[in-house]
């Protein structure tokens, strides 16, 4: 696997750029940079560095769950019955390759992971319970917590 280089530190040009297009990654360059008043060239290179560096990780869409009726969201609290490296790490390759899974967070605190699930009814949530976490003999046990409302979702980070 080819190693990403080391990001150099953003300045304030890299700031402005990302929160612009955090939210809207199809914003034209030449409006970025009328904007943030660089050339348009100057942007294409800043942001082609962020993408190399992994400063920006993906360019990606989000879906309005509802239209792809995707109607129950859950947030999973999986034990593990060990926090051995060999089960930890199946266990993320497991929750990773699972596209029901839409984040998934190895965490401290007496929870092995959480886990964002989205499905379209309960029959399909009972499905990848069984699938995930009553079949696998790595969990001691889940808790589900099925959403009411999505009150706020996304992947916008607050860039100083």
């Amino acid at each position: 696997m080819k190693k990403k280089p080391i990001p150099r530190p953003l300045d304030e040009f890299d700031r402005a750029i990302l929160r612009i297009i955090q939210q809207d990654n199809k914003t034209p360059q030449r409006q970025i940079a009328e904007r943030v008043n660089l050339s348009a060239a100057a942007v294409q290179r800043r942001i082609a560095a962020m993408e190399n560096t992994g400063v920006i990780s993906s360019n990606t869409a989000v879906v309005n769950v509802q239209a792809v009726q995707m109607s129950i969201t859950a947030i999973v609290e999986i034990r593990l019955k060990d926090e051995r490296i060999e089960t930890v790490d199946n266990a993320k390759n497991l929750f990773r390759s699972a596209p029901e899974v839409q984040q998934c967070y190895y965490v401290a605190g007496g929870v092995s992971f959480m886990l964002i699930v989205v499905v379209p009814d309960m029959t399909a949530y009972e499905e990848i319970t069984r699938r995930l976490f009553a079949q696998n003999d790595s969990v001691a046990s889940y808790r589900s917590l099925i959403a009411l409302d999505r009150v706020k979702t996304g992947s916008t980070i607050l860039i100083p």
